[in-house]
């Protein structure tokens, strides 16, 4: 499921990013690659506010739809 309808509080795995090189580049260095854990805190509208890590990051609407987990 794309992490935009995730349960939040959950600690859940990438499985799956369907985006062009560059964002996968990009997401890569925030540390948001497959197989590596994310807690979604919350989601309104679109955007999600998640926990990787140690940090917390917002993705807007566009690149949380495509990053699927499990």
């Amino acid at each position: 499921m794309p992490i935009v309808i995730a349960p939040t509080n959950s600690l859940l795995r990438i499985v799956r990013i369907a985006a062009d090189e560059k964002t996968k580049k990009h997401l890569e260095n925030l540390g948001i690659t497959i197989n590596s854990e994310i807690t979604v805190l919350s989601s309104s509208g679109g955007s999600v506010v998640c926990k990787v890590k140690d940090g917390r990051i917002a993705l807007d609407r566009n690149i949380s739809t495509k990053i699927f987990v499990a």
